[in-house]
């Protein structure tokens, strides 16, 4: 294999923390009817020596059309992310706003257009510029921020929220690693992207999305408020320049496959049907890891319409309706996503939460799910 070139500062010098070999693209969901064998590619993360920012060391897959729908736990957490840069006067009425949204679906301008904002005329700068995980889908890391710079009004507000390295790191979600994410921000290592292009950060949040997102507001010119250096103080302590504590992400893929795989093993030992939930991109890695198939689990359902018919990547798993799981009637549901948990939980009487890192979740009130601080993963069955 080639010698990675940061996709940030164009340097050569960094090491491979994650390998998961050869996997097949997470967003080609083929037909149900066609079996197969799918293609596969490498699998890398790479982290800079020189500027900190994790990446995918190659990727040689072809993007393919997004087939996903919003969660409700998406939607809420935009709201509430709107909702804190209003109030820190980052939205004010009557101005312009362009969205670069990710290809996965979701957009904040309807929540923007009821605050008064509108899209700049065609070609023009923006008051506001926005990027809701849209940043870490392009190739060129620092191509994409000073294009997005390029796009400021002066005096302007660039928005950018991330799935934060320190909450992979943390829980050790090494399935956050997929084909067509290009980056995994540190806040740090954004900042220094941001800088480059000649945006300072000035202020920041975090949310428990996904466990642990960043919403980080950056202009030209000030200095970052206490919000920013408390986050950075913060993820320092969580390992995020520490290559060795990104390196554990490696032996918590095993771990997390191998347990996956054994608990379904002995579900199967024991007559129970298993089904899933969530035919999202982080579940291919985990299925494909643990070398599990439709004789462990025998369907993934989920809401897009655009996935049903077709089939988890890498394997014979049917990708079903809501409604087509009620009919298999499974004795648990192993979820993919824990942060539908409470959107989910009527489909099914019993649900066992895997996930990369211990998952726990009120089993009477249905609340979303918190990630725990430890990095083994658990599957812990849960009455409705």
């Amino acid at each position: 294999m080639t010698v990675p070139v940061c996709r940030g500062c164009r340097a050569r010098q960094g090491r491979v923390l994650l390998d998961l070999g050869d996997q097949p693209p997470c967003d080609a969901f083929p037909p149900a009817t066609q079996l197969g064998p799918d293609r596969r590619h490498p699998l890398r993360m790479w982290l800079c020596d020189a500027c900190g920012l994790a990446q995918l060391a190659e990727d040689e897959t072809a993007p393919e059309e997004p087939l996903g729908v919003e969660p409700a736990a998406l939607l809420a957490q935009a709201a509430r992310a709107v909702d804190l840069a209003g109030a820190a006067g980052l939205l004010p009425a009557g101005a312009t706003v362009l969205e670069y949204g990710s290809p996965h679906g979701g957009s904040w301008l309807p929540l923007l257009a009821d605050r008064g904002l509108r899209p700049p005329a065609e070609g023009r700068p923006a008051d506001v510029v926005l990027d809701c995980f849209g940043l870490m889908h392009c190739a060129d890391q620092a191509a994409a921020v000073a294009e997005r710079a390029n796009r400021l009004e002066p005096g302007g507000v660039a928005l950018f929220q991330f799935h934060s390295l320190a909450a992979i790191i943390h829980n050790g979600q090494w399935n956050a690693l997929r084909h067509g994410h290009f980056a995994y921000y540190s806040t740090e290592s954004l900042i220094r992207l941001l800088g480059v292009a000649g945006l300072t950060a000035r202020s920041a949040w975090r949310f428990d999305l996904y466990g642990g997102t960043v919403l980080l507001a950056a202009a030209r010119g000030g200095e970052p408020d206490d919000s920013v250096t408390r986050l950075l103080a913060a993820e320092a302590a969580a390992g995020v320049h520490d290559p060795d504590r990104l390196a554990n992400l490696q032996p918590a893929a095993s771990r997390s496959a191998a347990t996956l795989r054994a608990w379904l093993a002995r579900e199967a030992d024991r007559g129970s049907v298993v089904a899933g939930y969530g035919a999202a991109s982080r579940a291919v890695a985990l299925l494909c890891q643990a070398n599990i198939d439709a004789d462990l689990l025998v369907a993934v359902a989920d809401a897009a319409p655009a996935k049903h018919g077709r089939r988890m990547p890498g394997t014979r798993i049917p990708v079903v309706s809501p409604d087509e799981l009620r009919a298999i009637a499974p004795d648990t549901v192993v979820l993919f996503l824990p942060d539908l948990l409470a959107e989910v939980r009527h489909l099914a009487a019993n649900w066992a939460l895997a996930d990369p890192a211990p998952v726990e979740a009120d089993p009477v009130r249905g609340q979303q799910p918190s990630v725990s601080s430890g990095s083994d993963p658990a599957c812990t069955v849960l009455p409705r």
